[in-house]
Order: C-alpha cells, then sequence, then structure tokens
C-alpha cells in the first residue's frame, strides 16, 4: 500500500513534545501528518468542552483526508465529546481518544476488576465523555492531573513552554499511584501528554496500559495489513 499516513488533531499548545508524545514523529515507525486547530485551548477543549470547537475540528479533520491521511486522532482524550459528529464527517475511521478502548479493557478484565483512567481533569470527565464511547456503567478508579504544579502551570494553562520532564514524570506517578490496589486490571491514559510516561506506570502498577499511541499503532496496523508467508509441505 506505501505509505499510510495517520492524521492527528491538535490543540494550540507550544510546550515541548517529548519522545512517546503523539506530537513528537519519532514516537512512530510510520508517517504522521498533523493539524493544528487553532483557538482549541486546553482551557476550551477539557476545562469547557466548548461546542463552538466542533466545526474548526471538523474543517480540520476534511483538511487532514484531503492531505491523504488514512484515518484521524486527535492530541486530547478529552474531544471524545465529538466522536460521532467527527466520525460522521469524513470517510476514514475516527478515533477522537483513547477512552474509546474502554468497552474493550473492561471486556478482558474478570468481576469485580476496575480500569484505571489517568486523565488530564478529573472534575471535567463526566459521564457524557464516557456515554460519547459506550462506556456509561463501566467500573472505572480515575486520577486527575490538574492539582499537580508542573501539568498544571505547562500543560495546561500554558505559562510556560519549557517542560521539567523529571518532575512532570514525579507527577504523573504519584497520580497513578492513587489507582493502585487489589481490583486495579489495566490503566487507560487519557491525556496524551502522559503517554511517554506509560513504562513508568506499568513499571509502577503492574498492570496492561493503554493509551492513544497503542491504540495509534493498532489503527496503523488494520490499514497495512501484510500476508504472512507459509511454507505448506
Amino acid at each position: 500500500m506505501g505509505e499510510v499516513p495517520i492524521g492527528v488533531l491538535c490543540l494550540e499548545t507550544a510546550f515541548t513534545k517529548i519522545p512517546g508524545h503523539i506530537r513528537n514523529p519519532v514516537t512512530f515507525g510510520f508517517p504522521v501528518i498533523y493539524q493544528v486547530v487553532s483557538g482549541a485551548t486546553p482551557e476550551r477543549v477539557v476545562t469547557q468542552g466548548d461546542p463552538a470547537l466542533l466545526e474548526p475540528f471538523i474543517k480540520a479533520a476534511k483538511d487532514l483526508t484531503a492531505q491523504g491521511a488514512a484515518a484521524i486522532t486527535t492530541g486530547c482524550g478529552f474531544l471524545v465529546l465529538f466522536q460521532r459528529e467527527l466520525a460522521a464527517a469524513v470517510n476514514v475511521p475516527v478515533y477522537t481518544s483513547s477512552l474509546i478502548q474502554l468497552p474493550m479493557v473492561a471486556a478482558m478484565l474478570r468481576p469485580g476488576q476496575q480500569v484505571g483512567l489517568l486523565v488530564a481533569k478529573k472534575e471535567a470527565l463526566t459521564g457524557a465523555h464516557l456515554a460519547a464511547v459506550g462506556a456509561a456503567g463501566l467500573p472505572v478508579k480515575v486520577a486527575g492531573m490538574a492539582g499537580q504544579p508542573e501539568f498544571r502551570e505547562v500543560i495546561l494553562e500554558g505559562r510556560r513552554t519549557s517542560l521539567d520532564v523529571a518532575r512532570l514524570r514525579g507527577e504523573v506517578l504519584a497520580e497513578a499511584g492513587r489507582l493502585a490496589g487489589p481490583d486495579l486490571g489495566a490503566v487507560v491514559i487519557e491525556c496524551t501528554d502522559l503517554v511517554p510516561f506509560a513504562p513508568d506506570i506499568q513499571e509502577l502498577l503492574q498492570v496492561p496500559v493503554f493509551d492513544i499511541v497503542t491504540l495509534t499503532r493498532m489503527v496503523h496496523e488494520s490499514l497495512t495489513r501484510k500476508a504472512v508467508k507459509t511454507n505448506v509441505c
């Protein structure tokens, strides 16, 4: 099939995107096309869930398909609120959020286990976000990053563009630790900015960890299937 790029709808942020982040091209071994949506700040997307952003995101999604994107995702899991409308607007697969994996992950677990959710802002996560992907009523345990100063100042509020990676890693592990417990069966990282620390989270919690990068790799592989060569006797 040749090169099969994935399109990423991005928020308007300026901080450094480190390797492992969906907006750092070295994260993937295949082409990725980025499209920043003007005015889509973390405040408007995460805290406000601003419906006025839907049309700009639809336009950007159409732009990505015109550039050859074979599937489209986003740089913020809270955009799951636009999942249905964005999927209807273009003729390629759209997965707006890692949260779309929640029903699948929950189905993998034994009765009584929970899926841990690590999100940008716990208070902003509503039933509507979960219902958008058919995850309403699933057993989840949520931890959020908004109370952590490096995450809040750099990522949510944009006060600085330089990121103290070591400090942020400590904050991520402190919040991920709140998910620990005998009933934890897996973790889904909602916030794309936390994905570079997924190996650290897994080492801490010792459970499967799902995120937007694992999902993007799976989607890309579904678009680039290759025949397996077999030797038949």
